[in-house]
């Protein structure tokens, strides 16, 4: 997930380059490219804000996790594959390095899912508008993952049996199971990029192959995550839960024709960091 955050300030910068773009078009001084009016309604005022503190929690989830500890070798002799709960036991003790491996190839692909829609004459014409929802999705999901992956201790796997190396299930790195944050980042991207190729083109009779891309892309990381004994049924599928819906709502709450009432905001306090929904009924 590190790789994910640095995915977010990657993107920031390519941010003004398509706003002014954009900005040209609203002005006129475009082609025919931006005809099309944008289904999205976004505003620095409130999405900066959101982009921002999402990011922060992000940097706070990261802090948490690397001050997280690891097994000794005598709490390690004390796990069995009986603690763990019955949906889960199946993969406990499960290790494998090739599909940790393989896993890397979809997880990566994911990200440039949403970047190559832009090829999209639709999506294209509004490219800096598309790319601040990508930033805000991808630090929505990273904020969730990031503060739960750092708060709860859960050990990965393959800590349950010894085909991992020993150095493997002690390291700290080996505590932070729930929940797969590699299953909800692909996610993300890859529902994020149906949903808008989606708005931007109702019509289009691509929409079933998209979305069905953007369901599978996302399995298969969490098929090979958990043949890896990275993480168990139950982290992936929340992981791909929460990606999902964060790569489908964002998007859906920045639609023009979208009811306000829901509303997601970034919560730092002395006591506790974290993300703030509210819905208000009328």
């Amino acid at each position: 997930m590190k790789s994910t955050i640095i995915l977010f300030l990657s993107l920031i910068s390519t941010v003004p380059v398509f706003a002014q773009d954009t900005l040209s078009a609203v002005s006129g001084s475009s082609n025919n490219s931006y005809r099309k009016d944008s289904p999205y309604k976004t505003s620095w005022k409130v999405d900066g804000p959101v982009i921002a503190g999402t990011l922060g929690l992000n940097v706070l989830g990261l802090s948490l996790i690397k001050g997280k500890e690891g097994l000794t070798e005598a709490e390690l002799a004390q796990k069995s594959k009986s603690d763990v709960n019955g949906i889960d036991r199946f993969t406990a003790g499960d290790y494998s390095e090739n599909a940790d491996k393989l896993s890397y190839y979809p997880f990566y692909g994911s990200f440039a899912m949403p970047v190559a829609f832009l090829l999209n004459k639709n999506i294209g014409s509004k490219a800096g508008q598309v790319m601040a929802l990508y930033i805000e999705t991808m630090a929505v999901t990273g904020a969730a993952y990031s503060l739960t992956a750092g708060s709860i201790n859960r050990s990965r796997p393959y800590v349950y049996g010894t085909e991992a190396p020993l150095g493997e299930r002690t390291k700290k790195g080996a505590q932070r199971s729930f929940f797969a944050g590699h299953t909800a980042a692909t996610a993300s991207a890859t529902f994020f990029a149906a949903k808008i190729f989606s708005d931007f083109n109702p019509d289009s009779k691509a929409k079933p192959y998209v979305w069905a891309a953007a369901a599978v892309i996302p399995a298969t990381v969490g098929y090979y995550r958990l043949r890896a004994g990275m993480h168990f049924l139950t982290d992936n599928l929340l992981g791909y839960a929460v990606g999902a819906g964060a790569g489908i709502l964002v998007p859906q709450l920045h639609k023009k024709s979208a009811s306000n009432n829901l509303s997601v905001v970034p919560v730092s306090t002395p006591y506790y960091s974290g993300l703030n929904l509210s819905y208000t009924f009328k």
